[in-house]
Protein backbone atom coordinates (compact mmCIF):
# COMPACT_ATOMS: atom_id res chain seq x y z
CA UNK A 1 0.00 0.00 0.00
CA UNK A 2 2.95 2.12 0.41
CA UNK A 3 3.20 3.03 -2.99
CA UNK A 4 -0.62 3.52 -3.54
CA UNK A 5 -2.26 6.49 -4.79
CA UNK A 6 -6.22 7.93 -5.28
CA UNK A 7 -5.97 10.98 -7.95
CA UNK A 8 -9.47 11.70 -8.64
CA UNK A 9 -11.50 12.82 -4.73
CA UNK A 10 -14.16 14.91 -4.11
CA UNK A 11 -14.02 17.04 -0.95
CA UNK A 12 -16.88 18.96 0.42
CA UNK A 13 -15.59 21.59 -1.49
CA UNK A 14 -17.39 20.19 -4.39
CA UNK A 15 -21.38 20.95 -4.24
CA UNK A 16 -21.55 17.02 -3.77
CA UNK A 17 -18.78 16.00 -1.63
CA UNK A 18 -19.26 15.60 1.95
CA UNK A 19 -16.05 15.55 3.61
CA UNK A 20 -13.68 18.75 4.22
CA UNK A 21 -9.94 18.41 2.55
CA UNK A 22 -8.54 18.25 5.92
CA UNK A 23 -10.90 14.97 6.91
CA UNK A 24 -9.55 13.75 3.22
CA UNK A 25 -6.16 13.76 3.98
CA UNK A 26 -6.69 12.21 7.18
CA UNK A 27 -8.54 9.25 6.29
CA UNK A 28 -6.10 9.14 2.78
CA UNK A 29 -2.85 8.63 5.27
CA UNK A 30 -5.01 6.01 7.15
CA UNK A 31 -5.51 4.17 4.42
CA UNK A 32 -1.90 4.43 3.84
CA UNK A 33 -1.66 5.44 0.19
CA UNK A 34 1.30 7.99 -0.71
CA UNK A 35 -0.68 10.19 -3.04
CA UNK A 36 -3.90 11.63 -3.48
CA UNK A 37 -5.42 14.42 -5.39
CA UNK A 38 -8.29 16.59 -4.48
CA UNK A 39 -9.90 17.42 -7.87
CA UNK A 40 -13.27 19.12 -6.90
CA UNK A 41 -15.60 20.26 -9.67
CA UNK A 42 -15.14 23.46 -11.08
CA UNK A 43 -13.24 24.96 -8.66
CA UNK A 44 -9.71 24.80 -6.57
CA UNK A 45 -11.19 26.03 -3.13
CA UNK A 46 -9.89 22.78 -1.39
CA UNK A 47 -6.29 24.65 -1.70
CA UNK A 48 -4.07 25.41 0.38
CA UNK A 49 -5.81 23.19 3.62
CA UNK A 50 -5.67 20.38 1.67
CA UNK A 51 -1.71 21.01 1.12
CA UNK A 52 -1.02 22.44 4.33
CA UNK A 53 -2.59 19.20 6.13
CA UNK A 54 -0.99 17.06 3.64
CA UNK A 55 2.50 18.22 4.72
CA UNK A 56 2.10 18.21 8.80
CA UNK A 57 1.18 14.43 8.31
CA UNK A 58 3.71 13.44 5.73
CA UNK A 59 1.68 12.46 3.04
CA UNK A 60 1.59 13.75 -0.68
CA UNK A 61 -0.97 16.26 -2.19
CA UNK A 62 -1.22 16.87 -5.70
CA UNK A 63 -3.17 19.74 -6.40
CA UNK A 64 -5.66 19.07 -8.64
CA UNK A 65 -9.34 19.91 -10.26
CA UNK A 66 -11.88 18.87 -12.52
CA UNK A 67 -13.45 20.75 -15.40
CA UNK A 68 -16.91 20.07 -16.57
CA UNK A 69 -16.26 21.01 -20.78
CA UNK A 70 -17.94 20.55 -24.02
CA UNK A 71 -16.31 18.35 -27.00
CA UNK A 72 -18.32 16.33 -29.89
CA UNK A 73 -21.43 17.84 -28.50
CA UNK A 74 -20.92 15.50 -24.85
CA UNK A 75 -19.61 16.58 -21.35
CA UNK A 76 -16.30 15.52 -21.12
CA UNK A 77 -14.56 16.02 -17.66
CA UNK A 78 -11.40 17.08 -17.82
CA UNK A 79 -8.71 16.44 -14.55
CA UNK A 80 -5.88 19.35 -14.02
CA UNK A 81 -2.80 17.63 -12.06
CA UNK A 82 -0.45 19.82 -10.59
CA UNK A 83 -2.64 22.76 -11.38
CA UNK A 84 -0.91 26.25 -9.87
CA UNK A 85 -4.32 26.79 -8.03
CA UNK A 86 -2.94 30.43 -7.37
CA UNK A 87 -2.09 31.60 -11.05
CA UNK A 88 -4.72 34.46 -12.26
CA UNK A 89 -5.37 32.32 -15.37
CA UNK A 90 -6.62 29.37 -13.00
CA UNK A 91 -9.02 31.77 -11.25
CA UNK A 92 -10.19 33.13 -14.52
CA UNK A 93 -10.76 29.45 -16.07
CA UNK A 94 -12.44 28.63 -12.95
CA UNK A 95 -14.77 31.13 -12.79
CA UNK A 96 -15.80 30.94 -16.69
CA UNK A 97 -16.82 27.34 -15.95
CA UNK A 98 -18.25 28.11 -12.71
CA UNK A 99 -20.78 30.98 -14.00
CA UNK A 100 -21.49 28.28 -17.16
CA UNK A 101 -22.64 25.80 -14.41
CA UNK A 102 -24.70 28.02 -12.80
CA UNK A 103 -26.40 29.07 -16.07
CA UNK A 104 -27.41 25.99 -16.49
CA UNK A 105 -28.43 25.00 -12.88
CA UNK A 106 -30.98 28.16 -12.87
CA UNK A 107 -32.50 26.71 -16.29
CA UNK A 108 -33.11 23.45 -14.98
CA UNK A 109 -34.94 24.60 -11.77
CA UNK A 110 -36.72 26.57 -13.40
CA UNK A 111 -38.05 23.34 -15.88
CA UNK A 112 -38.64 21.47 -12.53
CA UNK A 113 -40.59 24.41 -11.44
CA UNK A 114 -42.94 24.30 -14.24
CA UNK A 115 -43.06 20.52 -14.12
CA UNK A 116 -44.87 21.46 -10.96
CA UNK A 117 -42.19 20.37 -8.20
CA UNK A 118 -41.64 22.88 -5.30
CA UNK A 119 -38.10 23.89 -5.65
CA UNK A 120 -36.47 27.22 -5.40
CA UNK A 121 -33.20 28.56 -7.52
CA UNK A 122 -32.47 30.38 -3.83
CA UNK A 123 -32.54 27.32 -1.87
CA UNK A 124 -30.39 25.35 -4.60
CA UNK A 125 -28.03 27.91 -3.90
CA UNK A 126 -27.63 27.89 0.07
CA UNK A 127 -26.92 24.28 -0.64
CA UNK A 128 -24.20 24.43 -2.97
CA UNK A 129 -22.62 27.52 -1.69
CA UNK A 130 -19.94 28.77 -2.46
CA UNK A 131 -19.88 26.44 -5.45
CA UNK A 132 -21.92 26.39 -8.65
CA UNK A 133 -24.85 23.45 -8.13
CA UNK A 134 -24.43 20.54 -10.03
CA UNK A 135 -27.40 17.98 -11.10
CA UNK A 136 -27.29 15.72 -8.30
CA UNK A 137 -27.21 18.36 -5.75
CA UNK A 138 -30.14 19.83 -7.41
CA UNK A 139 -31.96 16.39 -6.78
CA UNK A 140 -30.77 16.42 -3.14
CA UNK A 141 -32.28 19.55 -2.22
CA UNK A 142 -35.70 18.01 -4.25
CA UNK A 143 -35.33 14.96 -2.62
CA UNK A 144 -35.21 16.20 1.02
CA UNK A 145 -38.37 18.29 1.17
CA UNK A 146 -41.14 16.72 2.64
CA UNK A 147 -43.63 18.98 0.43
CA UNK A 148 -42.45 16.92 -2.56
CA UNK A 149 -43.19 13.29 -1.07
CA UNK A 150 -45.41 13.36 -3.73
CA UNK A 151 -46.76 10.53 -6.42
CA UNK A 152 -43.99 11.74 -8.45
CA UNK A 153 -41.22 11.33 -6.22
CA UNK A 154 -42.37 7.92 -4.75
CA UNK A 155 -39.63 5.72 -7.27
CA UNK A 156 -36.48 7.58 -5.44
CA UNK A 157 -38.04 7.48 -2.02
CA UNK A 158 -38.48 3.69 -2.29
CA UNK A 159 -35.98 2.22 0.36
CA UNK A 160 -34.27 0.15 -2.75
CA UNK A 161 -33.65 3.27 -4.62
CA UNK A 162 -32.51 5.60 -1.87
CA UNK A 163 -29.20 5.12 -2.06
CA UNK A 164 -29.29 5.79 -5.70
CA UNK A 165 -32.07 8.26 -5.70
CA UNK A 166 -30.10 11.79 -6.80
CA UNK A 167 -28.61 9.88 -9.89
CA UNK A 168 -31.75 8.08 -11.24
CA UNK A 169 -33.58 11.61 -10.54
CA UNK A 170 -31.09 12.97 -12.85
CA UNK A 171 -30.98 10.39 -15.02
CA UNK A 172 -35.24 10.31 -15.89
CA UNK A 173 -35.23 14.44 -15.85
CA UNK A 174 -31.39 15.94 -16.89
CA UNK A 175 -30.11 14.18 -19.22
CA UNK A 176 -30.67 14.57 -22.89
CA UNK A 177 -34.09 14.66 -23.72
CA UNK A 178 -35.56 14.39 -20.44
CA UNK A 179 -38.00 16.93 -19.35
CA UNK A 180 -35.79 18.93 -17.66
CA UNK A 181 -33.00 18.99 -19.89
CA UNK A 182 -31.32 22.21 -21.04
CA UNK A 183 -28.47 23.04 -23.13
CA UNK A 184 -25.52 22.99 -22.35
CA UNK A 185 -23.31 26.12 -20.93
CA UNK A 186 -19.80 24.17 -20.72
CA UNK A 187 -16.73 25.68 -21.82
CA UNK A 188 -15.17 24.14 -24.90
CA UNK A 189 -12.72 21.16 -24.19
CA UNK A 190 -10.40 22.70 -27.32
CA UNK A 191 -10.19 25.85 -25.47
CA UNK A 192 -9.58 24.59 -22.10
CA UNK A 193 -7.13 22.24 -23.35
CA UNK A 194 -5.14 25.36 -25.45
CA UNK A 195 -5.24 26.94 -22.33
CA UNK A 196 -3.78 24.21 -19.55
CA UNK A 197 -0.11 24.76 -19.94
CA UNK A 198 -0.73 28.34 -18.87
CA UNK A 199 -1.88 26.66 -15.73
CA UNK A 200 1.08 24.12 -15.35
CA UNK A 201 -1.64 21.50 -14.90
CA UNK A 202 -1.84 18.30 -16.59
CA UNK A 203 -4.80 17.41 -18.50
CA UNK A 204 -5.89 13.82 -18.18
CA UNK A 205 -9.74 13.34 -19.21
CA UNK A 206 -11.82 11.69 -16.61
CA UNK A 207 -13.55 8.52 -16.82
CA UNK A 208 -13.85 8.17 -20.32
CA UNK A 209 -16.17 5.16 -20.16
CA UNK A 210 -18.93 6.91 -18.41
CA UNK A 211 -22.25 6.93 -20.06
CA UNK A 212 -22.68 10.80 -20.71
CA UNK A 213 -18.80 10.73 -22.05
CA UNK A 214 -18.49 7.34 -24.30
CA UNK A 215 -15.33 8.17 -25.51
CA UNK A 216 -13.95 6.91 -28.46
CA UNK A 217 -10.25 6.29 -29.95
CA UNK A 218 -11.20 8.75 -32.76
CA UNK A 219 -12.09 11.17 -29.96
CA UNK A 220 -8.67 10.78 -28.04
CA UNK A 221 -6.18 10.86 -31.04
CA UNK A 222 -7.87 14.12 -31.50
CA UNK A 223 -7.78 15.44 -28.18
CA UNK A 224 -3.96 14.08 -28.43
CA UNK A 225 -3.28 16.89 -30.91
CA UNK A 226 -4.95 19.64 -28.65
CA UNK A 227 -2.33 18.77 -25.73
CA UNK A 228 -4.40 15.96 -23.59
CA UNK A 229 -1.61 13.77 -21.46
CA UNK A 230 -3.07 11.23 -19.65
CA UNK A 231 -6.52 9.35 -19.19
CA UNK A 232 -7.99 7.87 -16.11
CA UNK A 233 -8.22 3.99 -17.34
CA UNK A 234 -9.03 3.17 -13.62
CA UNK A 235 -12.36 4.83 -12.32
CA UNK A 236 -15.55 3.37 -10.88
CA UNK A 237 -16.93 4.48 -13.79
CA UNK A 238 -15.30 1.23 -15.33
CA UNK A 239 -15.41 -2.75 -15.04
CA UNK A 240 -12.32 -4.63 -15.57
CA UNK A 241 -12.86 -5.01 -19.37
CA UNK A 242 -13.93 -0.94 -19.66
CA UNK A 243 -10.41 -0.50 -18.03
CA UNK A 244 -8.41 -2.65 -20.24
CA UNK A 245 -10.08 -1.18 -23.33
CA UNK A 246 -8.94 2.42 -21.84
CA UNK A 247 -5.50 1.29 -20.57
CA UNK A 248 -4.61 -0.07 -24.25
CA UNK A 249 -5.52 3.02 -25.84
CA UNK A 250 -3.68 4.66 -23.60
CA UNK A 251 -0.71 2.37 -24.41
CA UNK A 252 -1.36 2.98 -27.90
CA UNK A 253 -1.72 7.09 -27.91
CA UNK A 254 0.78 7.83 -25.32
CA UNK A 255 -1.31 9.27 -22.85
CA UNK A 256 -0.23 8.32 -18.91
CA UNK A 257 -3.10 6.06 -17.43
CA UNK A 258 -4.29 7.20 -13.73
CA UNK A 259 -6.26 5.69 -11.50
CA UNK A 260 -8.75 7.30 -9.38
CA UNK A 261 -11.86 6.36 -7.49
CA UNK A 262 -13.90 9.72 -7.94
CA UNK A 263 -15.14 9.57 -4.21
CA UNK A 264 -17.71 11.57 -2.90
CA UNK A 265 -19.75 10.20 0.27
CA UNK A 266 -22.86 9.87 0.68
CA UNK A 267 -23.86 10.55 -2.89
CA UNK A 268 -22.12 7.74 -4.00
CA UNK A 269 -22.46 5.17 -1.18
CA UNK A 270 -21.34 2.39 -3.74
CA UNK A 271 -17.64 3.92 -3.59
CA UNK A 272 -16.03 3.60 0.08
CA UNK A 273 -12.93 5.50 0.73
CA UNK A 274 -9.64 3.53 -0.61
CA UNK A 275 -11.69 0.78 -2.79
CA UNK A 276 -9.64 1.95 -5.60
CA UNK A 277 -6.30 -0.60 -5.57
CA UNK A 278 -5.04 0.18 -8.82
CA UNK A 279 -3.25 3.62 -8.26
CA UNK A 280 0.35 3.25 -8.51
CA UNK A 281 2.79 6.31 -7.48
CA UNK A 282 4.86 5.85 -10.89
CA UNK A 283 1.53 7.28 -12.29
CA UNK A 284 2.31 10.62 -10.40
CA UNK A 285 5.88 10.33 -11.86
CA UNK A 286 5.12 9.85 -15.10
CA UNK A 287 2.17 12.95 -14.86
CA UNK A 288 5.39 14.78 -13.24
CA UNK A 289 6.98 14.18 -15.97
CA UNK A 290 4.54 16.24 -18.86
CA UNK A 291 3.94 18.99 -16.64
CA UNK A 292 4.73 22.49 -18.24
CA UNK A 293 7.44 24.81 -16.94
Amino acid sequence: MAESVDLHIHSSKSSDGDFSPSHIVHLAKEEGLRAISITDHDTVAAYPEALNIGEEIGLEVIPGVELTTLFADREFHLLLFFVDWKREIVKELVKEVADRRCIEAKDRVNKLQKLGFAIEWEEVLQESAPNPPLGVTIAQVLLKKAENNDPLLEKYLDDANKMYAPYLFYKDYFADGRPASVPRQNVNLKDVLALAPQTRGVPVLAHPGAPFERVTKEDLEVLKGLGLQGLEVYTSYHDASMATYYKGLAETLDLVPTAGSDFHGRIKPQVPFGSLKNGGYWMVEELRKRRSL
